[in-house]
This record gives C-alpha cells, sequence and structure tokens, in this order.
C-alpha cells in the first residue's frame, strides 16, 4: 500500500476521529491489517504511531470556537493516558489479548445499546408513553480524579489496541459524569491531542512492531480529516449526534469480535 492510498486511510480516520472524538485507530488498524497485510500488533503500534503527533489540532480549534470542548477535563483525562499507555503497549507485546478484546467489544456493545436505546425509540414511534430522561449537564465541573481514571483505562485500551482511548472516554463521560454527547466528544478529541502515546510507540518500535513511514503518510490524512469531522458533529442536533455515536460503537464491536 503506497502513500497516496495511506494518506486516504488516514483522512478516512480522520472524519471519524473529529466525528466521535477518538483517534481514528478504530480505522486503521483493520486498514492496515485488511489492506496492507500488516500483522495485528504491527499494524497496532504503526497506528499508535500515526495518531501521536496533535493531528486533531484543527478539529479541537473548531470545537473550541463552538464552545462546545472541556480543556480542563481534557488535561485531567489526558494526564491518566500517559501515565497508562505503557502498560497496554507491553500487554499486546507479551500477553494473549483475546479475552479483553471480547470484553472490550461487549462494552462498546452495551454503551452503544444505551446510545440508541432502540427499545425507546420504538415506542416513541408506535406512539407509546416513555418515561422522560434526566437531561445530562450542560457544563458538568467533576473532580479531577475521575477524569485521570477514565484517562487510565482509556491509557491501557489505547496501549493494546492502537486507538486513541476516545471508544473509551466518550461512553465514560456521558454514562458516568453526564456529560451530554456533543462535549464528550469534543473533550475526548482535546485528550487525545496530548502526545500520550510516546511511552507505548518507543515500547512497539523496539519491538520491531512499527512502520514510521506509514504512520508519517496517515498522520497527514489524520490532519486533514479530523476538521470535517468536527464541523459535522457541530452542525449536527445532539439526538443525531447519539444515534451516530451508538451506530459506531456498533461497528467497533463487530470489529473486536471479528478482526
Amino acid at each position: 500500500m503506497n502513500g497516496p492510498w495511506l494518506i486516504l486511510v488516514g483522512v478516512a480516520a480522520g472524519v471519524f476521529a473529529g466525528l466521535f472524538g477518538i483517534g481514528g485507530g478504530i480505522i486503521i488498524v483493520p486498514a492496515l491489517i485488511l489492506l496492507a497485510g500488516f500483522p495485528l500488533v504491527k499494524a497496532t503500534g504503526t497506528s499508535l504511531a500515526a495518531i501521536l503527533l496533535p493531528v486533531g489540532i484543527l478539529g479541537v480549534i473548531a470545537y473550541y470556537r463552538a464552545k462546545v470542548i472541556d480543556l480542563r477535563a481534557s488535561a485531567f483525562i489526558a494526564a491518566g493516558l500517559l501515565t497508562s499507555v505503557l502498560v497496554g503497549a507491553w500487554l499486546a507485546n507479551t500477553l494473549p489479548v483475546d479475552l479483553m478484546r471480547k470484553f472490550f467489544a461487549l462494552f462498546c456493545l452495551y454503551v452503544g445499546w444505551n446510545f440508541i436505546d432502540p427499545v425507546r425509540r420504538f415506542r416513541k414511534w408506535r406512539g407509546l408513553a416513555v418515561a422522560a430522561k434526566p437531561e445530562p449537564e450542560e457544563n458538568p465541573y467533576p473532580s479531577p480524579w475521575p477524569l485521570v481514571g477514565i484517562g487510565l483505562l482509556a491509557g491501557v485500551m489505547a496501549g493494546m489496541f492502537g486507538i486513541g482511548g476516545g471508544n473509551i472516554i466518550v461512553p465514560l463521560l456521558t454514562l458516568a459524569l453526564h456529560y451530554p454527547a456533543k462535549r464528550a466528544i469534543a473533550t475526548s478529541l482535546g485528550a487525545i491531542l496530548f502526545p500520550f502515546g510516546i511511552p507505548g510507540v518507543i515500547y512497539y518500535q523496539r519491538a520491531g512492531n512499527l512502520d514510521l513511514g506509514a504512520a508519517a503518510w496517515i498522520a497527514g490524512g489524520l490532519f486533514i480529516g479530523t476538521v470535517f469531522g468536527a464541523l459535522i458533529t457541530i452542525s449536527l442536533p445532539t439526538k443525531t449526534v447519539k444515534l451516530l455515536y451508538g451506530l459506531f460503537l456498533l461497528f467497533v464491536t463487530l470489529r473486536f469480535f471479528f478482526f
């Protein structure tokens, strides 16, 4: 797979990154495996390197201008990410991770189901009564510790699977800390803007499971695509964003069960 195709992979991953506050690895890893013939661990290391640079900066700026990002929370989550990503990289290179992949897939399935809420949507479609859900806080202000904890968990997943950690950050911000969907997505993208993956990338490089050339091409595409994804999210109604994110998590579930 040559440079232009790798850039296209990066652009596609960047659009998803901006849309859903993720690093883009959920697109990059299967693309490298299926289209470029990378082994899983090498695809994971290359993906982690591609999202190392602040490729989402334009998307973060767009969210900041729209006043939907919580930069304080982003910083605390990033501190947790930086602390734990090496643990995930070590697990990916030394332990069988199939069981963890399945647990992560089940987590994504559960969260995606909650975001889509098909039973509630069906009852509304049939004109049946539905219980009112509590609205999330517009500007939540949680203590630093749960934010760092979210970052720690997301960092392990990032190091293991070459993702940015947004698949953990966004659901936990919305379900546990009651962030609105758009604010959670923007805050997640801000958190993964920091170069938290440096320890993990060094570990993958020393283990010989990293293609820096491919990572550089993909990073260029990520830089381009992220801003478009952010602008799409900003323009959409919150309910639509939640539905799209839920559908995306179902895709993530399939990816971790079968790839």
